[in-house]
């Protein structure tokens, strides 16, 4: 893999919506990784050191829920970039970790696109 080149991980227990953000992140030109929960999500941040942003849904089974995982993210690996969703609980810039994105569903794909172009340029710049 070219070191310019960085991944996306989409946390989502919905394999639907999953495959679907997935695809969103593919249509950046970014690499998309897939974790149906917070703890493959923390191996695969192990297991890939080129995942460089969390788009993660809050509500999912496992031990933690999206905001946790988001916090141990940000504590763990810092310069990954935090974007959360969620059509279930309102979440407040108090519950999100510093420099984090939330993002209401249904969210508009075009939304998440430009976040991930923007950040995708403040990362290579």
């Amino acid at each position: 893999m070219k070191p310019d080149r960085f991944a996306v991980l989409v946390v989502e227990d919905d394999p639907l919506l999953l495959i679907d953000a997935m695809d969103l992140v593919e249509e950046t030109g970014l690499l998309a990784y897939g974790a149906r929960h917070a703890d493959a999500a923390i191996q695969m941040l192990e297991r890939h050191p080129e995942i460089r942003i969390l788009f993660t849904d809050v509500q999912m089974p496992g031990s933690m829920d999206g905001l946790k995982l988001a916090r141990a993210v940000r504590d763990r690996w810092p310069p990954v970039t935090i974007m959360v969703t969620s059509g279930m609980v309102k979440v407040t810039k108090d519950d999100m970790p510093e420099n984090g994105m939330f993002f209401a569903k249904p969210y508009p794909p075009a939304d998440i696109i430009a976040a991930l172009n923007q950040i995708s340029s403040q990362i290579v710049s």
